[in-house]
């Protein structure tokens, strides 16, 4: 009975590309259907990617986080199911959900290491991926727990903007930058919780940091094919001048740890910023 009951339910949820992209492949999977809702600017590579799913894609006009109240109106409207990375009030346990997900990226590089990081730089977004990472980090070290960076698109600087207000804040102006995964204007309520007692530091990157950073990696040895909302973390500690260092305790003997939190999402836009696909960056090519 169970596959009959799958088949007659609606899941949803508002993406810049990535999540909405889990959420239709599980829909497939289960035998569900899935409405992803994209805001304008998203690309048509990763919608592609999301219909590929068999997953129904509606656009809406303006930024990320009017898709998301879409999402949520029409959801309530048609008495379907959201599953959402972000949350907001009345809204938690699925996003709670999502997060605990993301801690077992980070308990398995913790496991992996020799040696506790002194530092997480670590990129926003709605902030659920670094609040889980931080979470996971205070469980396992305590009060030993690594210095935390955040690093917030400058075009989408909602956790800045919220740092210094000491609490939630939408991020002012037009909500705009290449790095679409984190072209996000409001922080996660959740995430929020976590990060205002545990985040140390926020650092704003420039969109004109992303590509050669993305570039650097696939030049590297061994190459990585990091997407442009991968790289934000990154970008913040490379990118640190003198004074920021000495500010973050930062110096030669630092154990930096950051996360390539997607890969070429977008294989056009990855090919025209690197100037190869990722196979090629894979392959030495």
């Amino acid at each position: 009975a169970v596959p009959e009951l799958v088949a007659g339910l609606t899941v949803t949820c508002a993406t810049d590309g990535n999540h909405g992209r889990s959420v239709a492949w599980g829909a497939e999977r289960f035998g569900c259907r899935a409405v992803i809702f994209l805001h304008e600017t998203v690309s048509q590579g990763r919608e592609d990617a999301i219909a590929r799913f068999g997953a129904e894609v509606r656009r809406v006009p303006g930024d990320y986080d009017d898709s998301v109240r879409e999402a949520a109106r029409v959801a309530a409207q048609e008495g379907w199911f959201v599953v959402s990375d972000t949350s907001w009030p009345g809204y938690e346990d699925v996003p709670r959900h999502v997060m605990q997900g993301y801690e077992i990226m980070a308990d398995e590089a913790y496991e992996a290491l020799d040696e506790p990081p002194t530092h997480l730089f670590l990129q926003t977004g709605v902030g659920g991926m670094a609040a889980a990472v931080v979470a996971c980090a205070k469980r396992r070290w305590g009060a030993e727990r690594p210095v935390v960076v955040l690093a917030d698109p400058e075009g989408a600087a909602c956790w800045a903007e919220s740092f210094a207000a000491g609490s939630p804040k939408v991020a002012q102006g037009e909500v705009e930058t290449m790095q679409a995964g984190l072209a996000c204007g409001e922080v996660s309520l959740l995430a929020w919780e976590i990060l205002r007692d545990h985040g140390d530091w926020v650092i704003t990157v420039p969109d004109g940091a992303v590509g050669p950073m993305m570039r650097r990696l696939a030049d590297g040895a061994p190459p990585v094919a990091a997407g442009e909302s991968a790289v934000a973390g990154l970008c913040a500690c490379l990118g640190a001048d003198a004074g920021m260092r000495r500010a973050l305790g930062l110096d030669a003997n630092s154990r930096v740890l950051a996360f390539a939190t997607e890969g070429d999402t977008d294989p056009a836009l990855y090919r025209e910023i690197v100037g190869r696909s990722a196979g090629e960056v894979r392959d030495g090519a």
